[in-house]
């Protein structure tokens, strides 16, 4: 398809939202636009295989409206049409990106929400979609003038730098294919901890007097708690996304809190076991054709539902 020319996306500020936009990301590349991502530093390696060039955002204000601004005049320079067209799409709801945009001169697409459509230069009706997912696929479905239902894969690339490390700490660290690896925590984002399955440490001696080797790649400021918790695993601290997701493609599965990372395994295609509270909402449940979601109206799903979700994992 000829190029349309660059456009500006505004990634969200979670691991686990990030994620849910591939199919969105994969869209608009494929109808002919080139895309320039704008993100926090851990999107550089996430996306890092699609090879869309991410601009990580400056976290004082007036530096990232300064930012955007330097990516306008660089992208009007490199294609006339930027300028009279819409350039810009915001996967973030907040006013204050709308701003940003408009402030740095550029013209944003995103959700009529937060009080900010009179910034928009055109805004998307506010819909909730059955997934959060679905409403990133929107806001480009609504752009592109397109009617299309988004594909069930996330469909995560990797680079081979991202598979050559995952090699490299299978070596070091003696893991085998066909481990296990926990997702036991669930980010900053959760506050008071009411996405944790309490019962993470007793999997992890259920399935380690079953044989079964343990990964745990904690994020930052996880590590002491990792070892401490599960004595049974071998702890793999500062791997990046696509390290963490070619490391994660070795697995039999995946079994994670309602967090960014099992979001992440779900997109590399591997198998998910989802364990989830009862007031996790369907619309973030992981996103993949081959995931067990364990969910339930009253209280946590129970160890013995859990083991026998890893268990029904396909053999290494």
């Amino acid at each position: 398809m000829a190029s349309k020319g660059p456009l500006l996306i505004r990634l969200c500020n979670w691991v686990g939202e990030a994620v849910l936009t591939l199919p969105t990301l994969q869209l608009l590349a494929e109808q002919g636009y080139e895309l320039h991502l704008v993100g926090k530093r851990w999107a550089v390696s996430l996306f890092e295989g699609h090879g869309w060039p991410v601009h990580v955002r400056p976290g004082k204000r007036k530096e990232a409206i300064a930012q955007l601004k330097a990516l306008r005049i660089q992208l009007e320079q490199q294609s006339p049409g930027f300028r009279a067209r819409p350039n810009m799409l915001l996967f973030t709801n907040s006013i204050s990106s709308a701003m940003e945009a408009r402030l740095a001169g550029l013209k944003p697409i995103g959700y009529k929400r937060e009080g900010r459509g009179f910034l928009l230069a055109h805004g998307v009706p506010d819909q909730r979609g059955p997934h959060a997912a679905d409403e990133y696929w929107r806001i480009a479905t609504h752009f592109l003038g397109l009617s299309r239902t988004r594909p069930s894969a996330l469909g995560l690339t990797l680079s081979r730098a991202h598979e050559e490390e995952a090699r490299q700490l299978m070596a070091t660290h003696e893991i085998e294919p066909g481990f296990v690896m926990l997702c036991p925590f669930s980010g900053a984002d959760d506050g008071t901890g009411a996405k944790v399955w309490p019962g993470f440490p007793a999997l992890a001696e259920a399935l380690a007097a079953q044989g079964r080797q343990l990964i745990i790649c904690p994020g930052p400021g996880e590590g002491e708690r990792a070892r401490a918790g599960f004595p049974q695993a071998k702890v793999l601290t500062s791997v990046g996304l696509g390290a963490y997701a070619a490391l994660a493609r070795q697995a039999i599965g995946v079994v994670a809190n309602d967090t960014g990372p099992g979001h992440l395994a779900a997109a590399a295609g591997v198998r998910v076991i989802s364990v989830l509270g009862p007031e996790a909402l369907p619309s973030w449940h992981v996103v993949g054709p081959c995931n067990t979601i364990l969910h339930q109206a009253e209280g946590w799903p129970s160890l013995t539902q859990v083991v026998q979700a890893v268990q029904g994992a396909p053999s290494a």
